[in-house]
C-alpha cells in the first residue's frame, strides 16, 4: 500500500526514512490532476544538495513513477508527521522558476479556476541543455535612449507618464494611439525610458506582422543586445535561448506575441499589451488565460507600469479607466481630426443618396468609385479590405436563399475559383474538397447558386476590369503581405491582413460591413471597428487627400464611431449595453463545456457564491470543440452551461470551480469538463 506524503499526497515505491536534520525541499509536482495541484515535501540527497535551490527543474517519484516538478523552496523541517520520500534528480541547476513567476501563475491559476502545472507550461519552455550550457553576454549599462518627447506630448499627460517611467513610478494607462501613429516606435521609447531606469520592460503584440515591427524599432532605439524577440516560429532551442537571455541578462526589453507575457526579467518595471481585442491573444489551452488579464494580473504582483493601447479600444479596456485602475493617455480631439482620414459612409445624406440611389445595395458603391480613382489619380495606393479569404466562399440557392451544403459529408460549398479558369470553377466542398457540378438545393430542387460572401479573389477580379491597367495586388490566406511599393496600385486584402506601404494609402474601401456586422458574436461590433480603424490609420491624414469609404449604413452606431473617430464612445457603449444585459466585463462568466451528466455533477457539487444566476445548457456553440474526455465514460450530448456573477464575486466563483473539480478528479469521475472564465466567444 503506498503511503502518504504531506497532506495525503500518495507516494509510492520509494524508500523512506525520517525527516531528522536532512536538507528537505519543497517541490511542486507538474501533474495534470486539479486534485493534486499542491506541494510535497522530500528530502534532498547530499550529493545534489547544492543544485537543488529554489526554481530549479527536478524529477521526484510520485505514485510509483517518475514526473517532472519545480522546487519551490528549501525547508530546516517539514509539518508532514510521516516519512519523506527522496528527491531523485535534479533537471538542471538552472532556477528557471522565479519568484515573481511562481506567484503569478498562482494568481493565474487562481484567476482561471486552473492549475498551477497547467500556468507553467505556458510559462516555461522546454528545456534544451545545450542552449543551457552557452554563455549569456554581459551587457554594458544602458545609454539614454532618444526619445521624441514631442510624439508623446501630443497626449493628454503623454510628458508626464514618461517622466513617472523613468522615476520607477508605476503609472498605468489605455493609450489610444493617434491614426497614423508610429505605434512600435512609441512603445519602443516607453520601454527605453524603463531600461534606463534599471528596470525591465515586457511587450506583447498579437502577431509575428508586428512582433517584427516592434522589434526593429527598439533594436533600433536600445541595441539588439538590449531586446529579446520571443514566439512561436523560432523554434524550440532558439525559443529558449531569447528565454534565457531575458532570465540571465539586465535590464533588457522582451517583445513577443502571446506567451511573453509570462516572460522572466530582471525588476520588470512596465508591461504593455498592443492591440488588446485581438483573437490571439486568449490562450487555447488549459486554463484559457487572455494575455491582457495575464498582463494585469502581473502588474498587480511585481508593482509594475501597465499600458494597454491601440487605435480602437476594448470593452474591457474601458472598464479599467471606468473604474479608476488606469488613466486615459489621449491626444486633443482637434488633433485627431487633423491626423484622422476623411471618412464617408453609405447615405449619410440626402445630397449623397440622390446622387447614388443604388448605394445601399451595391457592393460597390459609386463613393468607393470616386476614391479609389481620386487616389489611383494622384499615384497613390488604395486599399480594399474585404472580410473573406477565397474567391465565393460561402454559396446558397438563388431561389429559398437555403446554404448550399456537400451530399458527401454535409459541408459548406464555395467557389474556388472563377469558372473558365485554370482552376475547377465548379461549387467545391470546403471541408472534403470534392466538387459537385450537378448540386441541386435540397429544399426547392433549384441548380442556380448565389453568392452568400464575396471573397479577396473575386473582389480583386471585378476591381482588375474596373481599372484595367492597374496593379492588383492580393493579402490574404498563405499570402500576407507585409508591405506594398508606393504608387498607383490596388491593395485587396482580407481582415487583419493589411500591408503597411510609405507614406500611407491614399484611399481606403471597407466592404461588406453587414458581413462583420452581422455576426452572431457579443463582440461583432467591437471587432468590426477595431479592424476597420486598424485599416484606416493606414491611410494618409484627410488633409493630404486621404479618404476612407466604409460600405454600410451611416445610422449604425459603430460607422458612426469610424466616421467622428471615437473608439471611446463605442468603446464607453459597449460598457454600457453589456452592463444592462450583464455580460463581461460587466459581470464574470464560467463557461461550462461537457456531456450532460457531467456538467450537472459539476455544478452540483460546488458551494456556488450568492447572487450566481446559471444559464443553460444549451449545445455547444458552433467552432468550439469538446472538452477532451467528454466521450468516456458517460451519455449525453456535449453541451455548454453559463454561470453568471457580479464582479465582486469573481474569484469566489474561480475557487468554488476549482475546488469542485478537483473533488471530481480525486473521486476518479469519468468524462471531460472544460471550465473557461470569461471567454472571449461565449455563443
Amino acid at each position: 500500500m503506498p503511503e502518504e506524503n504531506r497532506e495525503g499526497g500518495a507516494v509510492a515505491g520509494v524508500t523512506r526514512v525520517a525527516a531528522s536534520d536532512l536538507p528537505i525541499a519543497r517541490i511542486l509536482p507538474m501533474l495534470p490532476l486539479p486534485h493534486l495541484d499542491r506541494e510535497f515535501d522530500y528530502l534532498v540527497p547530499e550529493e545534489i544538495s547544492n543544485d537543488a535551490q529554489p526554481g530549479v527543474r527536478v524529477r521526484v517519484r510520485f505514485a510509483g513513477r517518475l514526473v517532472d516538478g519545480f522546487v519551490l523552496a528549501r525547508l530546516a523541517e517539514t509539518e508532514h508527521s510521516g516519512k519523506l520520500g527522496w528527491l531523485d534528480r535534479v533537471v538542471s541547476a538552472e532556477r528557471v522558476l522565479t519568484p515573481e513567476i511562481a506567484e503569478l501563475a498562482e494568481a493565474v491559476a487562481d484567476r482561471y479556476a486552473g492549475t498551477r502545472a497547467d500556468v507553467l507550461r505556458l510559462a516555461i519552455p522546454a528545456r534544451h541543455a545545450r542552449v543551457e550550457a552557452e554563455d549569456t553576454p554581459v551587457l554594458d549599462p544602458p545609454d539614454e535612449p532618444a526619445v521624441d518627447h514631442a510624439a508623446w506630448s501630443a497626449y493628454t499627460h503623454g510628458s508626464n507618464f514618461l517622466d513617472a517611467l523613468a522615476s520607477g513610478r508605476i503609472p498605468r494607462a489605455v493609450w489610444q494611439a493617434l491614426p497614423g501613429e508610429q505605434w512600435p516606435v512609441r512603445l519602443s521609447e516607453a520601454a527605453a525610458v524603463t531600461v534606463a531606469g534599471g528596470r525591465s520592460a515586457v511587450l506583447v503584440v498579437p502577431d509575428q506582422r508586428d512582433l517584427d515591427r516592434l522589434e526593429t524599432a527598439c533594436t533600433a532605439l536600445l541595441g539588439a543586445d538590449r531586446v529579446v524577440a520571443l514566439s512561436a516560429g523560432l523554434g524550440p532551442a532558439k525559443r529558449y535561448r531569447q528565454w534565457l537571455r531575458g532570465l540571465r541578462s539586465g535590464p533588457v526589453v522582451v517583445v513577443g506575441t502571446r506567451s511573453a507575457v509570462f516572460a522572466p526579467v530582471s525588476s520588470l518595471g512596465m508591461i504593455a499589451v498592443w492591440d488588446d481585442g485581438d483573437d490571439s491573444f486568449s490562450e487555447p489551452r488549459s486554463p484559457y488565460p487572455h494575455a491582457r488579464e495575464v498582463a494585469l494580473l502581473r502588474a498587480h504582483v511585481s508593482g509594475a507600469a501597465v499600458v494597454i493601447g491601440g487605435h480602437s479600444r476594448t470593452a474591457e479596456a474601458e472598464a479599467l479607466v471606468d473604474s479608476g485602475w488606469a488613466h486615459d493617455l489621449v491626444a486633443p480631439r482637434e488633433l485627431i481630426r487633423e491626423r484622422q482620414p476623411h471618412v464617408v459612409a453609405l447615405a449619410d445624406s440626402d445630397h449623397a443618396l440622390a446622387r447614388d440611389p443604388a448605394a445601399r445595395v451595391a457592393r460597390l458603391p459609386a463613393i468607393a468609385f470616386e476614391a479609389a480613382r481620386a487616389a489611383l489619380k494622384v499615384d497613390a495606393p488604395v486599399l480594399v479590405q474585404v472580410p473573406r479569404a477565397g474567391y465565393v466562399p460561402s454559396l446558397a440557392c438563388a431561389k429559398c436563399r437555403n446554404p448550399a451544403r456537400c451530399r458527401r459529408c454535409n459541408g459548406p460549398l464555395a467557389l474556388p475559383s472563377a469558372p473558365g479558369s485554370d482552376g475547377a470553377g465548379s461549387p467545391t466542398c470546403s471541408w472534403c474538397g470534392i466538387a459537385d457540378a450537378a448540386h441541386r438545393c435540397t429544399v426547392c430542387g433549384s441548380r442556380n447558386l448565389r453568392a452568400v460572401v464575396i471573397g479577396a479573389g473575386r473582389t480583386a477580379e471585378e476591381l482588375g476590369r474596373a481599372f484595367p491597367g492597374v496593379p492588383v495586388h492580393n493579402s490574404g490566406g498563405a499570402t500576407v503581405l507585409d508591405t506594398v511599393r508606393p504608387g498607383a496600385a490596388l491593395v485587396v486584402s482580407t481582415v487583419g491582413a493589411e500591408p503597411t506601404v510609405e507614406g500611407g494609402y491614399g484611399a481606403a474601401l471597407l466592404l461588406d460591413g453587414w458581413a462583420l456586422l452581422g455576426r452572431a458574436d457579443l463582440r461583432a461590433a467591437e471587432e468590426t471597428l477595431r479592424r476597420w480603424m486598424t485599416a484606416a490609420t493606414m491611410v494618409r491624414p484627410g488633409s493630404a487627400g486621404g479618404r476612407v469609404v466604409v460600405v454600410a449604413e451611416s445610422e449604425i452606431p459603430t460607422v458612426q464611431a469610424l466616421v467622428r473617430w471615437d473608439p471611446l464612445w463605442h468603446a464607453r457603449s459597449q460598457l454600457d449595453e453589456r452592463a444592462e444585459v450583464r455580460f463581461p466585463p460587466a459581470v464574470h462568466v464560467a463557461a461550462i463545456d461537457g456531456t450532460t451528466d457531467a456538467i450537472t455533477a459539476l455544478v452540483d457539487s460546488a458551494d456556488l457564491p450568492d447572487a450566481v444566476e446559471i444559464l443553460g445548457p444549451v449545445d455547444l456553440p458552433d467552432g468550439q470543440r469538446a472538452p477532451a474526455g467528454s466521450e468516456d465514460g458517460l451519455t449525453g450530448d456535449v453541451q455548454r452551461l453559463l454561470i453568471r456573477v457580479p464582479r465582486s464575486t469573481g474569484a469566489a466563483l474561480a475557487r468554488a470551480l476549482s475546488t469542485a473539480q478537483a473533488s471530481r478528479s480525486a473521486k476518479k469521475h469519468g468524462g471531460g469538463v472544460r471550465v473557461q472564465i470569461d471567454p472571449i466567444r461565449i455563443g
